[in-house]
């Protein structure tokens, strides 16, 4: 869902290096982006459409199946990509499915007992990796070796909103007070 790139020859030590395109996470000097040189969070395609169907799940109230078809067309979700979200949603005990006439999709728990953070680790993985590396996994020399505690503290930063706004909360509109309170910060809506 959200990792961070950087670009070659950095200084970073572990398992992976280069650069991943576009939907891959963070970008930067280097990465998929404007060219600005900012670092801005990205979200994938996948991972959205994977919030955008649980939650649509969550919507249709629980043990009501909702066909993938009609999933599709309500989020606007290509149908082929959509089935895919689901059976990696369906692997990770987030989704169930049913067969028949009457069948389709469901949540496998409550609504209320999912959250964002355990639907994006189910389609992508870890919440911030670096090159595809955890950020407590990281060695940087020099100057910047105090760099990974950076990204530590932006995981621990996406942790505290993903872990605790569930599917019922987005399907409801009703957010938790936290999330409301950034939101409403003076520039939480600048671009960047």
């Amino acid at each position: 869902m959200v990792g961070v790139i950087g670009a070659p020859g950095s200084g970073i030590r572990g398992p992976g290096s280069g650069i991943r395109g576009p939907g891959s996470g963070i970008r930067g000097p280097g990465g998929a982006g404007p060219g600005r040189g900012e670092w801005a969070v990205r979200i994938s395609a996948k991972a959205d459409y994977a919030v955008r169907a649980a939650v649509e799940l969550a919507g249709a109230g629980e043990g009501r199946p909702v066909k993938g078809e009609e999933l599709a067309e309500r989020q606007g979700i290509p149908k082929n990509f959509l089935e895919n979200i689901l059976t990696e949603l369906r692997r990770s005990g987030i989704v169930r499915s049913r067969r028949g006439a009457d069948g389709g999709y469901m949540l496998a728990r409550p609504a209320a007992d999912v959250t964002v953070a355990d639907v994006l680790r189910a389609v992508e993985g870890p919440l911030a990796a670096v090159q595809g590396v955890r950020p407590e996994d990281l060695a940087y020399e020099g100057a910047a070796a105090s760099l990974p505690d950076v990204w530590v503290a932006l995981r621990a930063s996406l942790r505290e909103v993903l872990e605790h706004v569930t599917l019922a909360d987005v399907a409801s509109g009703r957010l938790p007070a936290d999330v409301r309170r950034r939101t409403r910060a003076q520039d939480a809506w600048r671009p960047h």
